[in-house]
């Protein structure tokens, strides 16, 4: 992998926990009005006259609204909520965001590649559950309104917007395409499950951010309405491994193993810094490294619709962005990678690298009120990306094998998956997804 691309891809890190990436994302700033407590009693909580947000007792937290030092006269382990912003990886602002008069199966590389179509002849994700927490997820697209309950999506941001329609970001309804777009409308594109049950659990708001606490809420959501996984393309680098970060880690790791407890597969993605988190002894990523992530990286195809010449690598070769590390990935996956250079020089069809699916675009008058959105179909690249092909993976393994918890689920993908020839086993962690190999099994 050329180190050139894998440097350009760098970018300056944000303050406290560095990037926040759903795609990528930057820290905006900390709450002074929100905490998340560890506590076993939120009860006890409101007694003391903290308004409770989030009761998240069954993962040992819960988010609070007061003052510090209200706070701080009830507990000694806390930390302030987080406020971030969502800004997707550079790669993908060059990509086309229509892109309705474009192929869709045959412009799905990674669909191909696992062999999905093959997939769907055992079975399409029939009887299991699927939270997509992220931006939104467009409920109106025309290849996700089969699969989205809106009954069961929630809004965690409090911005009024509500979830599913009208606040599909296109982050969050290309990774729901990803995991289960319609294979049966003869129409747009394909999904890896599209007979599972979408919920979309918002985090990102159209008009803001997200926060640290709304994440974590949306997890315990998730495990209360037995979802099967949850996907959470978004993360936090570089974390501190001292002071508030060894604080968030333990949060982080009570809730993720909280879900795992309860069979939830946690997919999440391990981000797009192009860094060695094997060997970064300072910092950490989050979720990504917290106890029961499911971890993955991104792979993607260099040419897919070019002639690359000998910069010309296959789907399952590692991106140039993704970050990596032994016991840091799990499993590595579809996300897209690109040619820098052919973005010059293959104007037309260097975008075919990245994943192609759907996408909805909010869109709002000059009062700020809501008057639509534009449901397409376009390109991103990430962990982002690679993130939901697992989880529809999961999805389709608990379909056939709805009796497995988390573990075995989880060790069933890791053991029929493999390391390509001529890469290390750090940038696959046990290796790359083989849907249809987990299936047979």
């Amino acid at each position: 992998m050329p180190q050139q691309h894998r440097r350009s891809f760098l970018k300056a890190s944000g303050a406290l926990l560095g990037g926040l990436f759903a795609g990528s994302t930057v820290v905006a700033a900390e709450r002074t009005d929100r905490y998340v407590v560890k506590t076993k009693h939120a009860a006890k909580l409101e007694r003391r006259g903290l308004d409770v947000v989030y009761d998240l007792t069954a993962a040992g937290l819960a988010v609070v609204e007061g003052t510090e030092s209200d706070v701080s006269a009830t507990s000694s382990s806390y930390a302030p909520d987080i406020e971030v912003t969502l800004q997707e990886p550079s790669v993908n602002e060059a990509a086309p965001t229509e892109a309705t008069d474009e192929p869709g199966y045959q412009a799905q590389w990674d669909k191909q590649d696992l062999s999905i179509p093959d997939a769907h002849s055992i079975t399409r994700g029939e009887g299991t559950r699927v939270a997509v927490i992220d931006s939104g997820v467009a409920a109106d697209h025309p290849d996700l309104e089969h699969a989205v309950n809106e009954d069961l999506s929630r809004n965690f941001t409090g911005d009024g917007f509500g979830a599913g329609v009208p606040a599909g970001g296109s982050h969050g309804t290309h990774c729901a395409g990803i995991i289960a777009a319609n294979d049966a409308n003869d129409e747009g594109v394909v999904g890896s499950a599209p007979g599972t049950e979408l919920v979309d659990c918002r985090v990102f708001s159209p008009v803001g951010g997200a926060s640290f606490a709304d994440i974590l809420a949306a997890i315990v959501y998730s495990v209360e309405i037995g979802c099967d996984v949850a996907n959470l393309s978004l993360g936090a680098y570089p974390v501190p491994r001292q002071g508030e970060g060894d604080f968030y880690g333990k949060v982080l790791n009570s809730t993720l193993t909280y879900a795992n407890k309860e069979g939830t597969v946690l997919a999440i993605a391990a981000g797009n810094d192009s860094a060695d988190l094997q060997h970064d002894k300072n910092f950490i990523s989050l979720p990504n490294e917290g106890a029961q992530a499911f971890s993955v990286a991104a792979t993607g195809p260099k040419g897919f619709m070019f002639d690359a010449g000998d910069d010309a690598q296959g789907p399952a070769s590692p991106a140039f962005y993704t970050n990596y590390g032994t016991n840091a990935i799990d499993i590595a996956a579809p996300g897209g990678d690109a040619l820098l250079d052919a973005q010059e020089t293959h104007p037309d069809t260097w975008v075919f690298d990245l994943v192609y699916n759907t996408i909805s675009t909010p869109e709002f008058d000059d009062n700020g009120d809501y008057v639509g959105a534009a449901h397409e179909y376009g390109w991103k690249a990430g962990t982002s990306m690679a993130a939901p092909q697992v989880a529809g993976a999961v999805a389709l393994v608990k379909s056939v094998k709805p009796g497995l918890n988390a573990n075995q689920v989880k060790s069933l993908l890791k053991r029929t998956a493999s390391v390509p020839d001529g890469y290390g086993k750090e940038y696959y962690g046990a290796g790359y997804l083989d849907v249809l190999a987990a299936l047979e099994s």
